[in-house]
């Protein structure tokens, strides 16, 4: 239906063209309206959440860098996901693949704790002011029922489940299991105090309908273990999970359900009583970008109804409805580490199509949200940095070699969005339900808004997506930022464009080099950095109204952020 509606408004336009163009392209200016007067709900930053796969790459040079900067661009602590904090290795880091050696066994199967690497994942995050989405995983190996083979050498391009060796198997004695988190907890509660620790979320695994060669009682086994464990260690802790992977599918569905009603009402494992301890909710949602003829075409009607799909089933439940819900891996598809070369399909991160999707999907969050009435906590971007790694591969990160991409970018102007949401409109911006049916599939582009409004300020977000990865024109924006409390404000407008905010385009003008010079990386860094359309500008308002009107090309994004 959707994609039937937008190939009859094309026509209309085309027909409209032959008639006049003044009047076709009236009608087809985006025209958006801002109140500021009408608030709807807190501007929480769900957005301010980022994981990846690879822990040992936190402390590395590029790690600590983008960390340190997704640290500045949050008004308030932004948290972070990792794999494999439990798994057992020498701690050098390899695509999808980490460890930190916290638990061995001497000769007489007696345990042995080593939190140094640990600690240094953690000592980074907490200097920064990062809070830890601590995942509580994998099973290490002198703890796994089949130890062997451990450790996996994956690598772009070969199949995904050869990384499926000891470390997702259950443990062979889930009293050891038990006294790992308490001792893991213990110390971290010794290292960082109380008071900090109580900050973090705790969880236990990933993606057990896939991550886990145990049946699924026995992964809720080992859940009770490990909250049991972390409870003893500090009772204020808070936990949960199960951080489900293509939660709209029915064995997603039907997994998440039985997790919930075994916290609720089952016997627990570990102590014997009625339920589990359950303090937020997790699950995961993915798009599902393809190559046509190609050209990349994305796909985010999977990831919002993989969103919808967890909102529902949390909210069903008069026990988890008012719990923190975390989206623990929102991305527009699934592998992180399957750059370009090996899956053409993920052509669309290192440019400006990752940031308008980010912009178009998380503003769809947010209504999703509004719309079940979650306690929607953050959703988060499972996009990092892969250190040591080709310039520009493709991989799903947010800077490449210590150079920002684009995709950081309007993470940085979702920084600048404060206080609560208010009432925004465009007239060429798609409803909900028709990106839930066929993402932005029509002839015309989305052309959105999302805004907020602070004591002293106000930030307009806008961008011009659409699902195919081809050019397009520049189209007329015509805003009007009304209820505003001043007869003159100071307007700065940032952009991310081909010629704003990006390092890639420079990179490819420079001719793509693989060992950039000095100057090079300089001039590379400077260019990933947010950057403005010119300078702040003074503006009189009339009558508490300020129109604004720019051009904006196709992928791009615009911030319009108004002081007074």
């Amino acid at each position: 239906m959707a994609r039937t509606y937008y190939k009859l408004k094309t026509i209309w336009l085309m027909l409209m063209l032959a008639v006049g163009p003044t009047i076709a392209l009236a009608q087809h200016t985006a025209e958006i309206t801002v109140n500021l007067a009408k608030e709807k709900a807190p501007m929480t930053p769900v957005w301010a959440w980022f994981g990846y796969d690879e822990p040992n790459y936190t402390y590395m040079k590029d790690g600590k860098k983008l960390l340190t900067e997704l640290a500045a661009l949050s008004p308030t602590p932004v948290y972070v996901r990792t794999h494999s904090l439990l798994v057992t290795g020498d701690g050098i880091a390899a695509l999808k693949w980490g460890s930190t050696n916290a638990y061995t066994e001497d000769a007489k199967g007696n345990p042995v704790y080593d939190w140094h690497l640990i600690d240094s994942i953690f000592d980074t995050y907490v200097n920064r002011g990062i809070k830890p989405l601590a995942q509580i995983g994998f099973m290490p190996q002198a703890l796994s029922t089949h130890p062997d083979p451990y450790r996996h050498h994956w690598k772009p391009g070969d199949p995904y489940d050869d990384i499926m060796t000891g470390w997702a198997y259950p443990p062979k004695d889930y009293n050891k299991w038990r006294e790992l988190i308490y001792q893991w907890v213990k110390h971290s509660v010794a290292r960082y105090g109380q008071k900090e620790v109580e900050s973090w979320y705790w969880e236990v695994w990933n993606e057990p309908n896939y991550y886990w060669k145990g049946t699924q009682k026995e992964f809720f086994k080992l859940y009770d273990y490990a909250a049991d464990g972390l409870k003893k260690a500090l009772p204020t802790a808070k936990i949960g999970g199960l951080d489900i992977a293509g939660t709209s599918g029915k064995g997603a569905q039907q997994f998440l359900n039985a997790f919930i009603k075994h916290c609720i009402a089952d016997t627990n494992y570990a102590t014997g009583q009625i339920g589990s301890p359950l303090e937020l909710i997790t699950f995961h949602a993915k798009g599902q970008p393809r190559l046509i003829k190609g050209m990349v075409q994305m796909n985010a009607a999977p990831q919002l109804t993989d969103i919808a799909t967890g909102f529902r089933i949390v909210a069903s439940y008069p026990e988890t409805r008012n719990l923190p819900v975390i989206i623990g891996e929102s991305d527009p598809e699934g592998c992180a580490a399957c750059g370009m070369a090996t899956n053409p399909s993920n052509a669309y991160r290192n440019g400006t199509m990752y940031s308008s999707y980010t912009a178009a999907t998380f503003a769809r969050k947010y209504e999703l949200g509004d719309q079940y009435g979650t306690n929607f906590a953050g959703a988060v971007s499972w996009s990092f940095e892969f250190e040591n790694q080709p310039w520009f591969y493709g991989f799903r990160d947010l800077a490449t070699n210590g150079v920002d991409k684009p995709v950081l970018n309007v993470f940085r102007m979702f920084g600048k969005m404060r206080g609560s949401r208010v009432e925004a409109t465009s007239n060429r911006m798609y409803s909900l339900k028709a990106v839930m049916d066929s993402s932005v599939s029509g002839e015309l582009t989305d052309i959105g808004v999302l805004a907020s409004k602070d004591k002293k300020s106000a930030a307009v977000m806008v961008w011009n997506y659409h699902d195919d990865d081809k050019a397009g024109p520049a189209e007329p924006v015509a805003l009007s930022i009304n209820g505003i409390p001043s007869a003159t404000v100071v307007l700065t407008h940032y952009r991310i464009d081909n010629e704003h905010s990006n390092s890639y385009e420079v990179w490819k003008k420079m001719g793509s080099p693989q060992n950039p010079t000095s100057a090079q990386i300089a001039e590379l860094e400077k260019a990933g950095g947010l950057q403005t359309l010119g300078k702040p500008q003074k503006r009189k308002t009339q009558k508490n109204t300020l129109l604004v009107n720019f051009s904006l090309p196709r992928q791009g994004v615009s911030l319009i952020q108004i002081s007074w």
